[in-house]
C-alpha cells in the first residue's frame, strides 16, 4: 500500500511539475526570458552576410525581441547591423531576398526618424520600379518574385516604405508582382504554396510528387508566405483595394494549416507527407505560431478554434529550444524539404521565427 501511494504522489508531483512548465510558457516574464535567450545565442552565432535573406528573416525576429523586451543589449545589435551594411540592401537589387533586410531598418527609422536608416531603402526600390521588369529576374524567369519565400522577403518591405512614406506607387508595384506570384505558384485547391514552378504538376498529372504521391508543399515554404501576408497586412491602409485579397488568402491557409498540424503541435517539412519526415521542423513552425497568433490577437481568426492550436504549438517548438538557446531541429537551406537535418541542425531564419512567433504569443 505504501509503495502504491509512494508511487501516485511521484506521479501527482511529475505531472504537477510538468503542467506548471507548460503554464509557465505562457507568463509574459518567461517568454520574455526565452527570447532574450534565443536571440543572444544567435546574435553570438552569426553565420551569414548580415544583408543576407537568411539574417533578414533573423532581424524581423530582432526587432520583435526589442519591441517586446526593451532591451537596450538588442537595439544596440541592430544599430550594429546596420551600420555595418551602410543601412542598405544585398548586392542584387531586384532580387526579394536583398531586400529583407530592410524592413528591420524601416521598423528601427520609426522609432529614431533617422534619414540614414530610409534613403537607401528609398533608393532601391525606386530602381526597382525603373528597371526591375528588364532585370535578371525577370529575364530570367518571367516574374521578378518566381519563389514562393518571396512573399515574405518583398510585399512588407514595400508596404512599410508606402506607410512611412505616403507614396501609394509601392503598393501598386507590390500588388503587381503578388498577383503574379499567385497566378502561378498558389493551388486553389490546396490552399498552399509550391516553392517555384518546378513543382507544379502539369495537365497531365506530371511533375515532382512526394513518396505518398501527394504534391511537394514546403513547410517553410508556407511559413514564409503566412508570415509575410501578416507583416504586408499590418502596414496596408484598411481601404487598400486589394486588403480583401490578401486577408482571404490568409485566411484560407490559416484554415488549411490548422488541418496539417501534427500531435506534437509542430509542422514537417512536407506538410501533406508528415510520416516521411522524423522530427518537427522549427522554422516553419515559428512562422505559423506567429500568423496564426497575429490573426487571433488582431481579431481575424477566431479564437475558440485558433487559440488551442497555437498554444499546442508553442509548447511544441520550446520542445526544440536547447538551454542555451539554440533553435534546434530548423531545416537547411535548401529548394526542397530536407531529410538531412537533427536536434542539432540549426540556422538564423530559424531564431527569428521564433523571436516571432513569441513576440505575439506574449500578447495573448
Amino acid at each position: 500500500m505504501k509503495r502504491i501511494l509512494s508511487a501516485l504522489l511521484l506521479a501527482l508531483v511529475v505531472s504537477s511539475t510538468v503542467f506548471a512548465q507548460s503554464a509557465d510558457l505562457f507568463k509574459r516574464k518567461e517568454i520574455e526570458r526565452r527570447m532574450v535567450s534565443v536571440a543572444k545565442w544567435q546574435l553570438a552565432n552569426p553565420k551569414h552576410e548580415l544583408f543576407d535573406w537568411t539574417n533578414g528573416a533573423f532581424y524581423a525576429g530582432v526587432f520583435a525581441a526589442y519591441e517586446t523586451t526593451k532591451s537596450k543589449e538588442i537595439w544596440d545589435a541592430m544599430v550594429s547591423m546596420g551600420e555595418k551594411n551602410s543601412w542598405g540592401p544585398g548586392k542584387r537589387f531586384d532580387h526579394a531576398d536583398d531586400i529583407v533586410i530592410n524592413q528591420t531598418y524601416l521598423d528601427m527609422y520609426r522609432i529614431t526618424k533617422d534619414k540614414k536608416m530610409l534613403q537607401p531603402t528609398i533608393d532601391v526600390v525606386e530602381k526597382i520600379k525603373a528597371e526591375g521588369a528588364k532585370g535578371r529576374e525577370v529575364e530570367r524567369h518571367g516574374i521578378i518574385w518566381w519563389w514562393c519565400d518571396a512573399l515574405f522577403m518583398a510585399p512588407p518591405t514595400l508596404a512599410k516604405l508606402a506607410a512611412i512614406t505616403g507614396d501609394k506607387s509601392y503598393l501598386d508595384l507590390n500588388d503587381k508582382a503578388f498577383r503574379e506570384t499567385y497566378d502561378r505558384l498558389y493551388d486553389k485547391e490546396e490552399r498552399l504554396y509550391a516553392r517555384d514552378a518546378s513543382f507544379l504538376i502539369n495537365a497531365a498529372g506530371e511533375g515532382k510528387r512526394e513518396a505518398n504521391g501527394k504534391k511537394i508543399f514546403w513547410s517553410r515554404g508556407n511559413g514564409w508566405v503566412m508570415g509575410g501576408l501578416v507583416r504586408l497586412l499590418k502596414e496596408l491602409p484598411k481601404n487598400h483595394p486589394s486588403r480583401e485579397f490578401y486577408l482571404k488568402q490568409y485566411r484560407d491557409m490559416a484554415n488549411r494549416i490548422v488541418e496539417l498540424q501534427q500531435t506534437d503541435g509542430l509542422w514537417r517539412s512536407s506538410l501533406l507527407d508528415p510520416p516521411a519526415y522524423p522530427g518537427g521542423e522549427s522554422s516553419g513552425t515559428g512562422f505559423y505560431t506567429y500568423a496564426l497568433t497575429w490573426g487571433i490577437n488582431n481579431k481575424l481568426l477566431d479564437r475558440k478554434k485558433f487559440e488551442p492550436v497555437v498554444r499546442k504549438a508553442w509548447t511544441g517548438l520550446n520542445t526544440l529550444i536547447h538551454p542555451d538557446g539554440k533553435v534546434g531541429w530548423t531545416q537547411p537551406i535548401g529548394a526542397d524539404p530536407r531529410r538531412n537535418f537533427t536536434a542539432d541542425s540549426w540556422e538564423v531564419y530559424g531564431a527569428g521565427a521564433y523571436l516571432l512567433a513569441g513576440s505575439e504569443i506574449v500578447k495573448l
